[in-house]
């Protein structure tokens, strides 16, 4: 649902002029998702929206660029390079490395700060992140495999 909604955000606010929180909640409720204020409050904080002047001078919403996205754009052929395979197993994935290369990859990781990740640990070979929860480590193992193809 998490998910589901700050996409919903990031639709609502390019499409368009976003000024307040209580707009973006408004909106968000036309949508579907009845919500409170301060869970929109940390939808921006997690999505790194700002305020900025659109062409009428008005301060609206806008997402910055995605740091995350960047780091991962930057590094993805290192972390490509790296990796044999990522399994998960209960609330952990496990990501096998060629060996001396599972440092480098796991700095990957730690710099795109992905969410539902409690931190990581790097051998010569292996990377162990651990996840919140079953559900996150199955997700977050899709989000890596993906960056393999």
């Amino acid at each position: 649902m998490n998910r589901d909604r700050q996409e919903a955000i990031l639709s609502i606010i390019s499409a368009e002029c976003i000024t307040t929180q209580t707009e973006l909640l408004e909106k968000l409720n036309e949508y579907g998702f009845k919500t409170t204020q301060a869970t929109v409050s940390r939808d921006i904080k997690s999505l790194r929206l700002v305020k900025k002047p659109d062409e009428l001078g008005r301060s609206r919403y806008v997402a910055e660029k995605n740091d995350k996205d960047d780091v991962f754009s930057k590094y993805s052929s290192v972390f490509g390079n790296s990796v044999i395979s990522i399994d998960n197993a209960g609330n952990i994935v496990c990501v096998k490395c060629y060996t001396g290369m599972a440092n480098a990859a796991c700095a990957t990781l730690d710099a795109m700060a992905l969410e539902g990740a409690v931190g990581t640990i790097a051998g010569d070979d292996t990377i162990f992140v651990l996840c919140r929860n079953e559900d996150t480590a199955e997700r977050l193992k899709e989000t890596m495999s993906q960056a393999l193809k």
